[in-house]
């Protein structure tokens, strides 16, 4: 959503790259750190970008509060999109539903054959490991 607020194309690899830097930080003062820096970087150059950066990115440091372990796989949507493919895979090969109803059947069937298999085979965040 930062891009939105970015105001010369040239800057938006630079401005992406300072997210990055502060949600990649070892711990939650170095993440603020690099905030401030960024917030004060971009004041006069992009204002808006640098009050949205004000308002909007200290709600995403709470990752810093779970695990190192679990950071990058609660932050990212990997496994959303990767369930999402399997959906739209399997969706294709119907092509054309006779109803909502089978369509939503099938997806639902995907679901729990996906659920099933987090709970019982493949181990997504182990919270034993603190």
């Amino acid at each position: 959503n930062a891009q939105a607020y970015v105001p010369r194309k040239d800057m938006q690899a630079e401005v992406a790259a300072d997210i990055r830097n502060i949600f990649n930080a070892p711990n939650r003062s170095k993440a603020e750190e690099f905030l401030r820096e960024a917030i004060t970087k971009y004041q006069k150059t992009a204002s808006k970008l640098a009050d949205w950066m004000e308002n909007n990115i200290p709600e995403g440091l709470t990752i810093f509060s779970f695990p190192a372990a679990h950071q990058r796989l609660i932050r990212t949507t990997n496994g959303l999109e990767r369930l999402n493919r399997e959906i739209k895979r399997r969706t294709r090969v119907v092509s054309i539903f006779p109803n909502e109803g089978a369509c939503l059947r099938l997806v639902s069937a995907i679901l729990m054959e996906t659920s099933d298999e987090w709970e019982v085979g493949r181990l997504y965040l182990n919270l034993e490991a603190r």
